[in-house]
């Protein structure tokens, strides 16, 4: 996307927080189901509604599918496909959250101890001390710190230019807390900025090669990248993300300055490398069971129950699925997996009217019951 007027008018609308208006787009014609009628029907939602494109990804131990709707690329017949490449955004959070649990267990920071240990001075003024706010709090949401997100898109420039985290972080402090340390929960992207900045300088590597070095290569996944600052494409086979919100054109917002997200929602990625990383986490296979068992510790938060950095979602079918939503500008999604080797990614390359990723929750739920 163009820097100058297409974000102005993503930034315009706050993206990151609220619904907008349907998209315009023309609908393309939707694929044949198989046996995934239920989940092609609510795809089929989106479009009909003016998603340009829509896609859910499923598989089990046995077998694994896809349903698409649409079009991930306005002008062109070319469906989202499992392999293409996009924006998922919050889900970045799952894997922040698995960094910063297996330094807890090499001894390298501990849950409960106060951010002002890693990281001193950095959470002070207008009524916050980090000397209150534990680790543990930022990566479930419950430090009471406010976000940073509503003043950067407010700001018409915020997609030309790089972005320091410390100065995300004190947009964020330049609102006073929501509540005291462990009061309350709200989501707060600012937490995740500052847990980047403490991986950093617990490690000496930024956050990006961390995820990286950790989870990334030794899982393969292959199509997965955490892009550095300034590098706003999304390199190899991907889908289109666009904005639009009421009586506007479609705007293509597919490029982002990543800084500007960060170690809250600056991931890219797939359908299957996504679901093969919660899987794996699921299985043991990225945290010690002590640790996968503290990240799975929930606390009651706006919508399904929240871990550190993963969500617990009871399935219309019995037992409960564990993953992430995410919204960005373009991109909406979700990942899930059960414990039993059931996963499902939904991705939609543009948002709905009032229902934004709720509806994808009810489209990876179909798939996995």
């Amino acid at each position: 996307m163009r820097a100058g007027k297409s974000w102005r008018l993503v930034a315009g609308s706050v993206a990151f927080a609220l619904g907008v208006g349907g998209l315009t787009a023309a609908p393309v014609a939707a694929r044949p189901a198989g046996d995934h009628a239920a989940v092609q029907a609510i795809v089929d939602g989106f479009t009909a509604r003016g998603v340009p494109g829509a896609m859910v990804f499923a598989q089990d131990r046995h077998r694994r599918w896809t349903v698409t709707s649409g079009t991930g690329e306005l002008g062109a017949d070319r469906p989202i496909r499992p392999w293409h490449r996009v924006r998922v955004a919050s889900n970045t959070k799952m894997f922040v959250a698995s960094v910063v649990l297996q330094l807890v267990g090499e001894g390298e920071v501990e849950l409960d101890a106060p951010v002002e240990r890693y990281l001193p001075g950095l959470v002070r003024g207008n009524g916050y001390d980090g000397a209150r706010i534990t680790v543990r709090q930022l990566l479930q949401h419950t430090s009471g710190m406010a976000d940073y997100l509503a003043d950067v898109l407010a700001d018409p420039d915020a997609n030309n230019h790089p972005w320091r985290p410390a100065d995300l972080v004190e947009l964020g402090l330049s609102h006073p807390p929501l509540f005291a340390p462990g009061a309350g929960w709200e989501y707060s992207n600012t937490g995740y900025i500052v847990l980047g900045m403490l991986v950093e300088a617990v490690t000496g590597n930024d956050i990006g090669a961390e995820i990286t070095d950790r989870l990334i290569r030794p899982l393969g996944l292959a199509q997965t990248t955490y892009p550095r600052a300034g590098d706003k494409r999304i390199r190899g086979p991907h889908a289109h993300g666009y904005y639009a919100f009421e009586g506007q054109p479609v705007v293509d917002v597919t490029e982002l300055e990543p800084s500007l997200p960060g170690a809250a929602a600056a991931l890219i990625s797939t359908g299957p490398d996504l679901t093969r990383f919660v899987r794996a986490l699921l299985a043991g296979k990225v945290l010690r069971p002590d640790l996968l068992a503290q990240m799975r510790t929930t606390v009651p938060a706006a919508g399904p129950d929240y871990g550190l950095g993963i969500r617990e979602y009871p399935l219309p079918c019995g037992g409960v699925a564990w993953g992430h939503a995410s919204n960005m500008p373009g991109f909406d999604s979700f990942s899930a997996a059960t414990e039993d080797g059931r996963s499902a990614f939904a991705v939609a390359n543009g948002r709905l009217t009032g229902g934004g990723t709720a509806n994808l929750r009810s489209a990876v739920e179909s798939a996995l019951c």
